[in-house]
């Protein structure tokens, strides 16, 4: 039989054989260059989204950029990106009005109120939703739920906003979901043993000390569900339609940014036209709107947060 397994033996063996001093010459580089490979994409992507629309900004004036009418591809073209931003806002609440409620409730159901084998069952059937194919969520938008809201609502157009923001609700309550209960489930079991030591009851426990405890934690799902449906394309691109008119109307088409930006790259827009570095200033007010909410979510996070 051989030696047993000593692990201070294989360290003094490794040292007096100079092994340790070449792979700590190596490793960290690797382990270095693995690190820096994300810094570098980010970089890379924020470069060619500021080089591409500067070619853009030079040449349309801001206040009509910052205008309400777009015809990108009519015989004297017109730049005003503010309907594509009201799409984008408005169907994000729509969505955020779906997904908070249902997805903080049910963090809260899985949270304080499920059995651990109900919790086993329950969370992975809803991150589920997670997995499924946004193009898929665009179709059921565009086939199932928007007839069915048009039987509800008799104005409502077969493109509209209505539809497609709920399912986006849909699709971002098991973010709202995971993320809020794990910020409940930090929160220390003493500090709920003694809300019912004082009386309180397991529904007053959770309103009045566990959701203000993990307020930050909270909205930072919040924040960043909003941002996951900022960012949503499929959905919007198949149920909300191609108008370009700047409205309130939630029963009317609307185009979001990343929809106006999925058209275009169809084939509409030549290479090196104005039409084609607008794709990239819409994906630069996208980009910045969305680390807007990220850096946001960070924020509320650090000056909220209760360390126990």
């Amino acid at each position: 039989m051989g030696k047993p397994f000593n692990t201070r033996d294989i360290i003094i063996r490794n040292v007096s054989s100079g092994k340790t001093k070449r792979s700590e010459k190596y490793v960290p580089s690797f382990f270095f260059m693995a690190a820096s490979l994300s810094i570098i994409t980010s970089i890379g992507i924020v470069l060619t989204l500021v080089f591409d629309a500067y070619h853009f900004f030079s040449k349309i004036p801001l206040r009509q950029v910052f205008g309400t009418k777009l015809a990108p591809l009519s015989p004297t073209p017109s730049f005003g990106i503010l309907p594509l931003i009201n799409g984008t806002i408005i169907t994000s609440i729509i969505a955020m009005f779906v997904a908070v409620p249902i997805g903080l409730t049910a963090a809260i159901f899985l949270s304080e109120f499920a059995s651990e084998n109900t919790r086993k069952t329950l969370k992975p059937i809803m991150e589920m939703l997670a997995g499924i194919p946004t193009i898929v969520y665009g179709f059921f938008a565009y086939s199932f739920v928007t007839p069915l809201l048009m039987q509800l609502i008799p104005n409502l157009g077969a493109k509209n906003a209505l539809s497609p923001g709920i399912v986006m609700g849909i699709m971002i309550i098991p973010l709202v979901t995971s993320l809020s209960e794990d910020a409940m489930n930090a929160v220390p079991n003493s500090i709920r043993e003694g809300a019912l030591a004082l009386g309180s009851t397991k529904l007053e426990v959770t309103l009045r000390v566990i959701v203000p405890a993990a307020f930050s934690g909270i909205i930072s799902s919040f924040i960043l569900a909003v941002s996951r449906a900022v960012g949503e394309t499929m959905i919007v691109a198949i149920a909300s339609g191609s108008s370009k008119k700047f409205t309130l109307d939630i029963t009317e088409s609307m185009q979001t940014m990343t929809a106006y930006i999925v058209e275009f790259t169809s084939g509409d827009a030549g290479s090196g036209t104005i039409g084609y570095y607008s794709l990239y200033a819409v994906g630069l007010i996208l980009f910045a709107f969305t680390l807007f909410m990220n850096l946001l979510a960070q924020y509320i996070s650090r000056r909220y947060r209760e360390e126990y």
